[in-house]
């Protein structure tokens, strides 16, 4: 890359840019024109502008990748030329950085494979100052196990390498969208509301001041498709998606695990558009007053700073949870501006479960005689993954005629209709617990819907 002399005559060209901000080639020049200046935060904007007009670019993916290694956003690097590998695993420039990275973190012998597959791919890359650093620290460095895991004796920044990839394992784009979801088009139209129409029409949004993202909390009883729906809505607007377990944040040592979340939240601003998920967010987001002990109170407290964005922005950042039992949540995660939606997710009506029928039997051998909305008139209360159960029934029985024939057979209206007598509603104790909660601790209204779909209270106007 050929050294920018003159840094002034980079204004006109952003001045072009704004006035023709859908223009890739300019894009790419002037970010990476900002890179070599050591302009770098406008760099790293720049060069995430033109990833949200083409996601799959390679030489912006490589160039946010580079920004965030100057940046030394060690994880962010990674996550970005992992992913840039994975669609085009012969780029060379992809391979150096990614060998410099690994060097960085101490990973010294998938470094050096990387940059021989670097020079594989193109033997006029060279980095000199890497190679010695290779063959320098390779004679001090404890030998690795082939399979790439951890040296013997573990160097003093390796450790926190590998808790950052573990904490980041969890980034993906989902290939399942809302066309995959049978009903919930309430649910589905709040999200729309709240990450994809601000998305599609950003200046509409900007000018009544409403920023992109925000909270949503899914809560209802288990197996009704709240993660599904969470991975799909990423899926969706082609966003990223970090789904988060108790285990991504929970640490023995007093500190930590607010780091864990902070770092969390960190990756999703830096990944926007992102989905960033909690399941079973009562695990983590528990009411203070129930709290023995002053670790699960800071770990509370530090959640809500991350939701308020006290030290960075959330645009673009969508934060989902769910949970079985929101009574357990902390009153403030309800305040508005954190989880400001608070959305029942139920056990589908007979036209949703025709929907997540017709979803789960795609691609599977069927009879004529399958009459899906006969079945799904069957199973009034069954979740989505009482409709799983269902059918798996339906499947195993058979399958076990298809054995003794020694051919596949077609799954019948009947197999269907007996699988139906058998699975029995995982939810009716769900509402048992939850009827008490909405008529007894209610004051605020929060668990009105649940009386609604109970029929014990009328749906507002």
């Amino acid at each position: 890359m050929s050294t920018f002399s003159d840094p002034a005559a980079i204004q006109p060209l952003l001045e072009a840019l704004s006035f023709s901000p859908d223009n890739l080639p300019l894009r790419k020049h002037v970010a990476a024109l900002l890179l070599q200046v050591g302009r770098l935060v406008e760099a790293e904007d720049t060069y995430r502008a033109g990833l949200r007009l083409a996601p799959a670019d390679p030489d912006l993916q490589l160039g946010l990748a580079e920004v965030y290694a100057a940046l030394n956003k060690t994880s962010a690097a990674f996550v970005v030329v992992e992913e840039l590998l994975k669609g085009y695993p012969e780029h060379a420039r992809a391979h150096l950085l990614h060998a410099r990275l690994l060097a960085r973190t101490g990973q010294l012998t998938a470094a050096r494979e990387a940059y021989e597959t670097a020079q594989q791919y193109n033997p006029a890359l060279e980095d000199a100052e890497l190679l010695a650093q290779l063959r320098e620290k390779s004679l001090a460095q404890p030998a690795q196990p082939a399979h790439g895991g951890p040296p013997t004796e573990m160097p003093s920044s390796a450790g926190l390498v590998i808790d950052e990839q573990a904490l980041f394992s969890g980034l993906e784009k989902p290939k399942i969208n809302f066309s995959d979801v049978g009903g919930m088009e309430a649910v589905k139209e709040e999200i729309r509301l709240k990450i994809i129409h601000p998305l599609q029409y950003p200046d509409l949004y900007k000018a009544y001041g409403k920023a992109t993202g925000g909270g949503l909390l899914l809560y209802g009883p288990p197996g009704c498709g709240k993660t599904h729906l969470a991975r799909a809505t990423a899926g969706e607007v082609k966003a990223s998606f970090i789904n988060v377990g108790i285990n991504d944040i929970l640490d023995m040592w007093l500190g930590n695990s607010e780091k864990n979340l902070h770092q969390l939240f960190e990756m999703a601003r830096l990944q926007a558009p992102c989905v960033l998920f909690f399941d079973e967010v009562d695990a983590l987001a528990a009411n203070r007053h129930d709290l023995r002990q002053s670790a699960g109170r800071s770990l509370v407290n530090q959640f809500l700073a991350e939701l308020d964005g006290a030290t960075r922005a959330n645009d673009g950042v969508l934060i989902m949870a769910a949970t079985n039992a929101p009574w357990h949540l902390d009153a403030a995660f309800r305040r508005p501006g954190r989880f400001d939606r608070i959305v029942l997710v139920t056990p589908p009506d007979e036209p949703a479960r025709s929907a997540v029928l017709e979803v789960l039997l795609r691609e599977k051998p069927l009879a004529t005689s399958v009459n899906i909305a006969a079945v799904a008139a069957k199973t009034p209360g069954l979740s989505g993954a009482d409709l799983k159960a269902l059918l798996d029934v339906a499947i195993e029985a058979r399958l076990r005629e298809s054995m003794k024939l020694g051919r596949p057979l077609p799954i019948e209206q009947n197999d269907l209709l007996n699988a139906a007598k058998q699975v029995r509603a995982s939810t009716k104790e769900w509402f048992a617990t939850a009827k008490n909660y909405a008529l007894y601790s209610n004051e605020g209204g929060v668990y009105d819907d649940i009386l609604v779909y109970l029929g014990i209270k009328k749906p507002r106007e």
